[in-house]
C-alpha cells in the first residue's frame, strides 16, 4: 500500500444543534485517488471544509505528510499544498480567465506591478492540457459552464498543490472533457499528487479511482480498494439499504395527445416537431450544445419562437413569457437550481410560492396561512427533510432543494412539467426518490419532458427519446428499440431511417 499523505482522525463537526460529523475518518495516499462518497448531506462537504480550512473541527486530529496540521484558514491550507476544487463555481465573470486564475497571486515585475505578459502566458500553459484553446484575457463570462469548471481545475493546478480536493468536477462537464480531465488525474497520479475525489456518478469511481471511502449520516462506513467493491455494494452501503430498482420505470397506458409542437423555429433551435401524450415521460438526449435547454426555454417562453405552432390539449396557445407558459399549463424546472430555480437566501416556505404568487394573494397582500399550508402540502408530498418551512433552501441537501424546484413548479398545476437535469448533483437515494415522484406525476395523467445528460437514465425512466443535434431533432426512439448506441449515434448527426416524433 502506499504511503498516507493524509490521515484524518475521529474528526466531528457540530453545528448548533446538529453533529454533522461523528468520528469519521479519512485516509488519502500518496499518488493515488480516493474517492469519497456518501447521499447528498452525509457529511462528505463538511469534512472537505474542515481539510481546506473553511470550517474549524470540533474534535479529531488531522495527520498531514506524517505531522499533525492544524489548518487556520483557507490560505494557510494552499501554503501547506491544500486545494480544493468546489462544486459551486468560484470565479468573477467580469474579469479574465487568467486574472481569475491567478487571483490574489498575480505575478509581479521588479517593481513591483502585475506582470500580465507572464500571467497569461503562465495561465495558457495551465489550459493547455485541459484543451482550453480561448484566449486567457477572454472574459469569464463568455465561458459555457463547462469551460467554467476546466478554468477552476487550471486555477487549483496553479497552486501546485500536492492534495487536491475535487467536489463534483465532472457536474457541468461533457463526455469530452471528462476524458480530459481523467487525463490530467492520471498526469498527476504520476507526478506523486493526491487526490480527494467526489462524484455520484459512481462509473467514474471504477473508472478513475483507486480506493475508496464511504460516510453515511455523518459516520464513517467503510474505506476499500475499488478493485474490491461493485456498484451495488457502493449503493447499499451509501444509503444503508438496497436499492432494488435503480431506475422503477412504470408501464401504464398512455393517454391522448397533450402537447404538440410543430415546426418551431427561432435562432437557437429549428424546425422541431414533436407530441407528448397524458401520463408520457418524453425523453430529450443530445450532446452538449445540442439545443436542449434552448428547447425547453422556449415552450417556457424564456426565448421567443418566430415560426411554429404550441397545442396544448387541443387548444393552439401562444407563448411569449414565462407568465403565458404558467398560465398555459406549462412549468420548468431549470439545471441550475441555484442560479435560475431557487432563491437560496430565502426559506423553503417563500420559494415555493414563487410562481404562483397570484393565486395565494388576497388583492395585493400575499395569504400568508394558505402560503404555509402549501408548503407544508408539498414537504409532506414529497419528503423534504426539513426542520420547517422557514428553514432557509441554503441549509437544505442537493436532493432536498431540487425536490423544493420541483415543489415550486406543482404549486402552478401544470399539465406539462419540463424538467432539465432534474437528478444533476444528486445522490442516488434522492435520485431514486425524483424518479418515484415523477412516476406519481405520470401516473395522475402529466406529460413530462425530462432532458437529461445520463443516457441510462433516459433509457430507465422514459416512454420515448427524442435525440436532438445541433437545433434540430436526430430522431425519435420508442422505449423498445432505444440503446445507448442507437442514442449516440443520433446524437452525433447520424439520423435513423424512424424520424417521426
Amino acid at each position: 500500500m502506499n504511503k498516507k499523505v493524509l490521515e484524518m482522525q475521529n474528526v466531528s463537526k457540530v453545528f448548533p444543534g446538529v453533529k454533522a460529523l461523528d468520528n469519521v475518518h479519512l485516509n488519502v495516499y500518496k499518488g493515488s485517488v480516493m474517492a469519497l462518497l456518501g447521499e447528498n448531506g452525509a457529511g462528505k462537504s463538511t469534512l472537505m471544509k474542515i481539510l481546506s480550512g473553511i470550517y474549524k473541527k470540533t474534535e479529531g486530529t488531522i495527520i498531514y505528510k506524517g505531522k499533525e496540521l492544524n489548518v487556520k484558514g483557507p490560505k494557510d491550507a494552499q501554503i501547506h499544498g491544500i486545494s480544493i476544487i468546489h462544486q459551486e463555481l468560484n470565479l468573477i465573470d467580469e474579469i479574465s480567465i487568467g486574472e481569475n486564475i491567478f487571483l490574489g497571486r498575480e505575478p509581479k515585475t521588479k517593481i513591483g506591478t502585475i506582470d500580465w505578459k507572464k500571467l497569461y502566458k503562465d495561465s495558457a500553459n495551465l489550459l493547455k492540457p485541459l484543451n482550453i484553446d480561448t484566449d486567457p484575457k477572454h472574459k469569464i463570462k463568455n465561458l459555457s459552464i463547462g469551460q467554467k469548471q476546466m478554468v477552476e481545475i487550471a486555477k487549483a493546478l496553479s497552486l501546485d498543490a500536492e492534495l487536491i480536493i475535487m467536489d463534483e468536477p465532472t457536474d457541468a462537464l461533457t463526455s469530452e472533457e471528462t476524458n480530459r480531465l481523467f487525463k490530467v488525474i492520471n498526469q498527476l497520479r504520476l507526478e506523486g499528487k493526491s487526490i480527494v475525489y467526489i462524484s455520484h456518478r459512481l462509473k467514474e469511481i471504477f473508472e478513475i479511482c483507486d480506493d475508496v471511502t464511504i460516510i453515511r449520516d455523518g459516520k464513517f462506513i467503510a474505506e476499500k480498494p475499488v478493485t474490491e467493491i461493485n456498484e451495488d455494494q457502493l449503493i447499499e452501503m451509501m444509503v444503508g439499504r438496497k436499492l432494488e430498482e435503480q431506475y422503477p420505470y412504470v408501464d401504464n397506458e398512455l393517454g391522448e395527445v397533450f402537447l404538440e409542437v410543430k415546426n418551431l423555429e427561432n435562432h437557437l433551435i429549428h424546425d422541431i416537431s414533436f407530441q407528448i401524450r397524458k401520463s408520457e415521460i418524453l425523453g430529450i438526449a443530445g450532446l452538449m450544445g445540442a439545443g436542449r435547454t434552448e428547447l425547453a426555454k422556449t415552450l417556457y417562453g424564456y426565448y421567443k419562437y418566430k415560426n411554429g405552432q404550441v397545442i396544448l390539449d387541443g387548444k393552439p396557445i401562444k407563448i411569449k413569457s414565462e407568465i403565458d407558459a404558467i398560465n398555459s399549463g406549462i412549468t420548468y424546472v431549470s439545471e441550475d437550481r441555484k442560479k435560475d430555480g431557487l432563491v437560496l437566501g430565502m426559506s423553503i416556505k417563500e420559494n415555493i410560492s414563487l410562481s404562483a404568487l397570484r393565486s395565494l394573494a388576497n388583492g395585493l397582500l400575499i395569504n400568508h396561512r394558505v402560503e404555509k399550508q402549501a408548503a407544508i402540502k408539498y414537504i409532506d408530498q414529497l419528503s423534504i427533510k426539513t426542520p420547517s418551512e422557514n428553514q432557509k433552501v441554503k441549509n437544505l441537501s442537493g436532493g432536498n432543494q431540487q425536490k423544493v424546484s420541483i415543489s415550486k413548479s406543482l404549486l402552478t398545476k401544470p399539465k406539462i412539467l419540463i424538467l432539465d437535469e432534474p437528478t444533476r448533483g444528486i445522490d442516488v437515494g434522492a435520485k431514486k426518490e425524483i424518479y418515484t415522484l415523477m412516476n406519481e406525476f405520470k401516473t395522475q395523467g402529466m406529460g413530462i419532458l425530462m432532458i437529461s445528460s445520463e443516457i441510462p437514465e433516459l433509457l430507465g425512466m422514459c416512454d420515448r427519446i427524442l435525440v436532438m443535434h445541433e437545433g434540430t431533432v436526430s430522431g425519435t426512439l420508442e422505449k423498445q428499440e432505444a440503446t445507448q448506441e442507437s442514442i449516440m449515434r443520433l446524437a452525433v448527426g447520424i439520423r435513423s431511417d424512424n424520424n417521426e416524433s
